[in-house]
């Protein structure tokens, strides 16, 4: 695996990105998590919509992971919580097995289930890079 430590300690005055992932299925949330933690970002996770909201309000997120179908508040209405909160900017990804069931007005990429790790890391890269721009 391809290091990138170098590149990382070049930018060591901005703080390490904060993820929060949304996923009703602990067995994503685990796998989603450990991907990203590996990257040295920081993980918040979250097992429905409502937790999610919540977890999103109680500090500061710079990006936000979210299954789309949950019990409780639905991926679509966590994006639009996020849209309608006093960081408004913050990317979303949403990812489903259902791309149908997506409300695409307020997410900044749609995965869709099955993809490969590789997919959203470089996608997380993108957005956090146009959060620094």
């Amino acid at each position: 695996m391809e290091s990138h430590s170098a590149h990382n300690h070049a930018m060591t005055k901005i703080p390490v990105p904060t993820i929060l992932i949304i996923d009703d299925d602990p067995v994503i949330l685990k796998v989603i998590a450990t991907l990203l933690e590996r990257n040295g970002w920081n993980i918040e996770m979250a097992q429905n919509g409502n937790e999610g909201i919540q977890r999103f309000d109680d500090g500061r997120v710079d990006v936000v992971i979210t299954d789309i179908t949950m019990p409780g508040a639905s991926g679509n209405q966590v994006a639009e919580y996020v849209r309608e909160s006093n960081n408004p900017r913050t990317p979303v990804i949403g990812i489903t097995g259902n791309p149908h069931k997506i409300d695409n007005q307020h997410f900044d990429e749609i995965l869709t289930k099955p993809f490969k790790p590789l997919q959203l890391i470089s996608l997380i890269k993108r957005l956090l890079s146009r959060l620094v721009n």
